[in-house]
């Protein structure tokens, strides 16, 4: 079976080798039919400490590597805007 992949925005680089990964998606209300967006975080490993706020980055599903961790970074797509 393949990994998921999963493209979102750093939101927290405050722990060591750990990123807070936000992902959204848009739904469709079942009711209302209107697109609305849905989020949820994710903590993903980052060996390096590459990653910084506000980046753009793809995490990959991998072995649990801690209690809440069980995503790694794959990739930094961009970089965080400048302020």
């Amino acid at each position: 079976m393949p990994k998921r992949v999963l493209q979102g925005v750093v939101v927290s680089d405050k722990n060591t080798k750990t990123i807070t990964v936000r992902v959204e998606r848009k739904i469709k209300h079942p009711l209302y039919n209107k697109i609305i967006r849905r989020s949820k975080k994710y903590a993903a490993h980052d060996e390096q400490e590459a990653c910084k706020v506000g980046d753009v980055v793809r995490i990959v599903e991998s072995a649990p590597i801690s209690k809440s961790k069980r995503w790694a970074l794959l990739e930094k797509v961009a970089d965080a805007p400048a302020a």
